[in-house]
């Protein structure tokens, strides 16, 4: 059954192609045009042309169109004021595969060389902030289910496509208004999900990520004034003992057979008040990716070891020292690379770009961690470059686009046959 429906959407693609291409140009544009820029509500005077963070009920109505006008029915959902969640199900019950896409964007920045909210099509490639991160594989998939609708395909389950809220930035103390509180209110329940979030040109599957946990190192001195350094304990000295410890850090592990090894970035130093004094207090902020075996709680307990070594010399008095914090933590997590997913995902590029995309892990975050966590099964699968996210001039390929499209309503033929 699935091989005759895979056959009748191929049979619909080739004959609409032009059609196909016109509507995901179309759909990006008007998807790029609302400026869903999420950034922190202080930056907020930057950007005049929205009221919230994110605001992604721009986005949102532009789906949401696009679904009324196909006879497609949605569900729309909102963790705060405008902060908008779509869902257009195309088939009832079960299995259900999700095609997950968020709708804010990162700020746009300055330097671009066209206006990043009003998208353009230069040759073959569309340039505009969200064209690849991530209103044009939103576009794409839009149009993935409305070819299932318009090839007659007929689906065992529901193909669902959803635009979710707040993926690129959240405030420390701010409820997530897309996944966690669609996860946690049960308003969002796929059997799988594609999460088209990684780049790499389709020739990769993200099966793996890696955990992620925050740290805060403080160093803790003695003030005194500058010009008598001798009667005080410098924190910033201490900090900078600490930072070439920490350089120098193997990581305990077992390498894992995709997600290879933790990294460790030292993000933030602060440290002093003015050059006339003696800092008393000095942070720095630290990343790391962990892979399978390393917890946060261990990680954190080896990085204080490391630095109570490091800050001996100076801890004369009572109060000098050193305090490392977490600042919170995501888990590892991986499907097994032959997992029913993973496979249909290679058998519907096979046939329709003629390779097979290969496994392998990445030390971002996506939504598939947040799924796979809850038990859902995802993977990172989708169009563009890995080298266009968050840059200036973001841009991708017309037929990537276009090819992801049939690629997804492939994937649906397999897993809802």
């Amino acid at each position: 059954m699935g091989g005759v429906m895979k056959g009748r959407v191929r049979g619909f693609f080739e004959k609409h192609r032009n059609v196909i291409e016109e509507m995901i140009v179309e759909i990006t544009g008007r998807l790029v045009a609302a400026p869903t820029v999420n950034a922190g509500k202080d930056r907020m005077k930057e950007f005049p042309y929205i009221k919230v963070p994110g605001q992604e009920k721009m986005a949102a109505d532009v789906v949401a169109e696009y679904l009324k006008r196909w006879g497609i029915p949605f569900a729309v959902h909102e963790g705060a004021p405008m902060r908008t969640n779509i869902f257009g199900n195309l088939g009832t019950g079960g299995p259900v595969l999700m095609m997950g896409c968020h709708l804010d964007v990162v700020p746009a920045g300055e330097g671009w060389k066209t206006d990043p909210f009003k998208m353009v099509r230069q040759g073959s490639r569309l340039v505009g902030r969200g064209v690849l991160d991530n209103k044009g594989p939103m576009a794409a998939s839009l149009v993935a289910a409305w070819m299932l609708k318009e090839s007659g395909a007929k689906l065992s389950g529901t193909f669902q496509v959803a635009g979710i809220a707040s993926e690129e930035f959240r405030e420390a103390d701010e409820m997530d208004p897309g996944l966690e509180y669609l996860l946690a209110n049960g308003l969002l329940k796929p059997d799988m999900a594609v999460i088209p979030d990684i780049g790499e040109n389709m020739k990769r599957i993200d099966i793996a990520e890696k955990g992620r946990a925050v740290y805060r190192v403080t160093t803790h001195g003695k003030q005194a004034h500058g010009s008598t350094p001798e009667r005080g304990i410098n924190a910033v000295n201490m900090m900078a003992r600490v930072i070439t410890a920490i350089e120098s850090l193997e990581l305990p592990h077992t390498v894992h057979p995709v997600l290879g090894s933790p990294s460790l970035n030292l993000g933030i130093v602060k440290g002093g008040d003015a050059a006339n004094i003696v800092p008393n207090k000095c942070e720095e902020v630290l990343d790391v990716r962990y892979v399978p075996g390393q917890t946060e709680e261990g990680l954190r307990q080896l990085l204080e070891s490391v630095a109570l070594t490091a800050i001996q010399p100076y801890c004369t008095e009572p109060d000098v020292g050193v305090e490392v914090k977490s600042e919170g933590a995501t888990i590892p997590h991986s499907i097994p690379a032959d997992h029913a997913l993973v496979k249909a995902v290679q058998a519907s590029v096979k046939e329709s770009l003629g390779f097979v995309p290969e496994p392998f892990g990445i030390g971002g975050g996506t939504f598939a961690k947040a799924f796979n966590l809850a038990g859902i099964p995802s993977v990172g699968f989708g169009p563009g470059a890995d080298d266009q996210f968050h840059v200036l001039d973001e841009n991708i390929e017309v037929e990537e686009l276009v090819q992801f499209s049939l690629v997804a309503a492939l994937i649906a033929c397999d897993l809802l046959r």
